[in-house]
């Protein structure tokens, strides 16, 4: 009998999708579940497991955090494992980029066709999935969600594809967009990275030599695994009974890479090693650098945590200025600027961000902050800031300012939100409401990086897209 349910209710969406896979390990949905923890930060909406016991995939996933959809005495994780002694399993933590924030859209996406069943579970956006449904549906695919994902299963299924020789192969060629996917097989996982490796994906081992693959290396960490390396873009990795083994569905070196940079910037843990370099080592580059451009005499500098604070310790290095913890973060409001309200907007800011007045009354700050939107949410720190007694706010922002849209799975407004867009450093500064405004520069952030510039995408402060966008789909453009 398939076991398939979803439960909870939606939180709101912060960061991008995670994605963990085991396979060998008798505790392999039990670490699926830590891993699952451990990428929490790129996705809130829902989580889901799905595990194979070497001939039957079971998959449960429901809207909310890991905690809540697994939730202790529950005994989903204990019929997810079944009665196999090394059970398969793969996980995803969502957060949406296209179809909308519901239960049907919950990851991993379970389906059978002529081959068995197979479970899917996906971090990127595919530019484009509406083309692909359209041409699929004209031909009499019924399809049961929203999520660009669930194209990647119809082509897997079409009987052309089928009968290809390497079939997985074959259909990852038919998309366009970021994609790094996770595939579980009743006997083995197959994880595949996009040609330009737009999205993170990582191998590891356990001590007792089960492979696991992930987003991020930090996931590796809590479940006793060793990083390995990453999986290369264009690459399939394939984890079996007889361990790893590897192919290429695109010549290697046929495609310059274009890692979304701003993994490094915001979205992934500190602790983990993203394209060749530790995120908290490079965080403090930025900000040492931003702290070299744009100099400023104050008294103390203090981050916007979680995500700017490796960057101001970088600042307060450079600039030999006192660092403190001048605003105190809430982990229980998700983002602010979702909010359709402007009033709400600046009340969740305050509910998010308390500050210690004991840290900033008085003084000259420099507040230090990984990137600005809409700038909604910032004006509304600064104002808090300001209620505080502060005497002078320089802003600081380790990236280049934002102008465009990405149409790679980082759910930015459209180009007309963007705060940047049709404004200049100005502008910009009376719209926030501070003394002064220094963002770093594109040449600075890219100085800062192990890899060469060209190897980076840079779309959002360009509006270069390595990867042409013919149409540009909206998140809910594959809504009915």
């Amino acid at each position: 009998m398939r076991y398939e349910m979803t439960s909870a209710s939606s939180v709101e969406p912060r960061e991008s999708c995670g994605l963990f896979g085991i396979f060998g390990d008798a505790e392999a949905v039990q670490k699926t579940y830590f891993g699952l923890h451990s990428l929490q930060h790129r996705g809130q909406e829902s989580a889901g497991i799905a595990s194979s016991d070497g001939e039957f995939i079971r998959c449960y996933t429901g809207m909310g955090q890991v905690s809540r959809v697994f939730r202790s005495g529950s005994g989903l994780l204990e019929k997810l494992a079944g009665a196999s002694a090394n059970p398969i399993a793969i996980g995803h933590v969502r957060y949406s980029t296209t179809g909308s924030s519901s239960p049907v859209n919950s990851q991993p996406l379970l389906s059978e066709y002529s081959y068995g069943q197979v479970a899917v579970a996906h971090n990127g956006n595919l530019i484009n999935a509406q083309l692909l449904r359209d041409e699929y549906e004209a031909y009499g695919s019924i399809f049961k969600t929203t999520s660009d994902t669930e194209v990647i299963t119809h082509l897997l299924a079409k009987p052309t594809h089928v009968s290809n020789p390497d079939s997985l192969a074959h259909i990852l060629n038919h998309l366009q967009g970021a994609y790094s996917l996770l595939f579980l097989f009743a006997d083995r996982i197959e994880a595949a990275r996009d040609p330009y490796g737009i999205r993170p994906l990582c191998v590891g081992q356990t001590e007792k030599g089960s492979y696991v693959v992930a987003s991020e290396s930090c996931a590796f960490d809590l479940v006793g695994a060793k990083f390995i390396r990453e999986v290369e873009p264009g690459e399939i990795v394939r984890l079996d009974e007889k361990g790893l083994s590897s192919r290429f569905f695109v010549k290697p070196g046929t495609v310059t890479p274009a890692h979304c940079i701003f993994e490094h910037i915001y979205f992934a843990k500190q602790n983990s090693l993203l394209f060749g370099e530790n995120v908290h080592e490079f965080r403090k580059k930025l900000g040492r650098g931003v702290a070299i451009e744009h100099p400023v005499d104050a008294d103390v500098v203090i981050p916007v945590p979680d995500s700017g604070t490796s960057a101001a310790i970088g600042y307060a290095e450079q600039s030999k200025l006192p660092f403190d913890m001048g605003l105190v973060r809430s982990h229980y409001i998700g983002r602010t600027f979702i909010s359709p309200d402007q009033k709400l907007r600046e009340l969740e800011v305050k509910l998010k961000l308390a500050v210690v007045k004991e840290a900033v009354a008085g003084k000259r700050i420099v507040v230090v902050d990984d990137s600005i939107v809409r700038g909604t949410t910032t004006r509304g720190k600064i104002r808090t800031l300001r209620q505080a007694g502060v005497k002078q706010i320089h802003m600081r922002v380790s990236c280049p300012p934002l102008r465009f849209p990405c149409f790679y799975g980082v759910d930015f407004p459209t180009k007309e939100e963007l705060l940047a867009n049709n404004r200049n450093l100005e502008q910009i500064k009376e719209f926030l409401e501070v003394d002064s405004i220094g963002y770093c520069s594109l040449e600075g952030l890219l100085s800062c990086a192990s890899l060469p510039a060209e190897s980076y995408c840079t779309a959002c402060w360009t509006g270069k897209y390595k990867i042409p966008v013919d149409v540009a789909m909206n998140k809910f453009a594959l809504e009915r």
